[in-house]
């Protein structure tokens, strides 16, 4: 059994168990087989969520197939469970140098990336098969990974954790019933834009910060996905599940550009495919590891809801609003720009066939 294959079930069985361990204690079973100690290129890499997520699991996969096709030269030192902190605080370290990558959210990433944001718009990228689109629509997808160049940071690819829902304490089976809950939603002004819009109630707060708000009652409703929801253990106490299905959940690789370019040339191209292989092999496992935790969720008793076509509707017309107000952000250019559209949303719009 490949060993990062044997950690995730590991992991899963001490979540399934209620295992009280530290994030330190959860991450024993992926330690490294081999002694990086003698790498003359360390790369540490942040991302706040669990390594049984496929989205994150890129980031112990990344490590070892580096390693092993650098010959030992490079090794990537994954730390997730926020063990660096919230995805803010770590951005800012990412931009200062004081670690050199990160799996950021997308929703987060448009505080250093305002273009990151395209991907946040409702009902835009909403779907698997819409993620597939746009990640094969060649200068589009290139543009969007240069959302954080001008802040010396390279963007490499993305991976996926699912589809945007609402995961709630008390059901929410109408537009109107949510309008009474307070949802935890990212630190990211394009979501502070879609619940403004919604008519709904958001409360910002960092990740790290959600398992105890909501056992403390200070939000009784979770903007996420049902797979980080359901191997979080967020279930435990918000047990329904509204699925919207506005936004796909990503992770974007991030690197700090300097310190791509102090590595020898062989090297940075060796990384920089590798990151993109990695990341193309962990996005076709997303889709069935949400069926999977979706049945797994239902089995334990998660009951999950959907909006009446009215209250959907009234949504995605209340959304063109947020693409017209986040617009101007996300059409910006910047010096280090080649494609250079008059109106890069409007092309993303009409590639994905947007229809509010």
């Amino acid at each position: 059994m490949p060993r990062i294959l044997k950690g995730i079930l590991t992991a899963v069985a001490m979540l399934s168990m209620g295992h009280a361990a530290s994030a330190n204690s959860a991450l024993d079973a992926f330690n490294p087989d081999f002694d990086p100690s003698g790498a003359p290129f360390r790369c540490i890499v942040s991302n706040v969520s669990h390594p049984v997520i496929k989205g994150v699991s890129a980031g112990f996969v990344l490590r070892d197939r580096i390693w092993e096709k650098s010959g030992g030269q490079i090794y990537v030192d994954f730390k997730p469970l926020s063990m660096l902190g919230g995805e803010v605080e770590v951005l800012n370290l990412l931009q200062m140098g004081a670690i050199q990558g990160m799996g950021v959210s997308s929703v987060a990433a448009t505080n250093l990336g305002p273009r990151f944001g395209v991907v946040n718009l409702p009902f835009l990228v909403d779907s698997f098969e819409k993620l597939d689109q746009f990640v094969n629509s060649g200068p589009l997808f290139d543009h969007f990974l240069k959302a954080m160049e001008h802040q010396g940071i390279t963007g490499l690819d993305i991976t996926a954790y699912g589809t945007y829902g609402w995961a709630s304490v008390e059901p929410i089976t109408t537009l109107a019933e949510a309008r009474n809950a307070r949802f935890r939603i990212a630190e990211a002004a394009v979501n502070q834009l879609i619940y403004r819009e919604w008519g709904l109630r958001p409360v910002v707060m960092p990740w790290p910060d959600v398992p105890v708000a909501l056992r403390q009652g200070v939000i009784n409703a979770l903007d996420h996905t049902p797979t980080v929801c359901n191997i979080t253990r967020k279930f435990e106490v918000a047990n329904h599940f509204t699925e919207v299905g506005y936004a796909q959940g990503l992770f974007i690789w991030i690197f700090n550009t300097a310190w791509l370019n102090s590595l020898p040339e062989d090297l940075r191209k060796l990384f920089e495919e590798t990151v993109k292989e990695v990341a193309s092999e962990i996005r076709k496992e997303a889709e069935s590891q949400e069926n999977e935790q979706i049945r797994r969720a239902k089995d334990a008793g998660i009951k999950f809801h959907r909006l009446p076509e009215k209250d959907m509707a009234e949504m995605r017309s209340r959304s063109v609003k947020v693409h017209d107000r986040y617009k101007r952000e996300i059409n910006r250019l910047y010096r280090h720009d080649d494609y250079r559209p008059a109106d890069y949303l409007l092309e993303v719009q009409r590639y994905l066939e947007f229809a509010p």
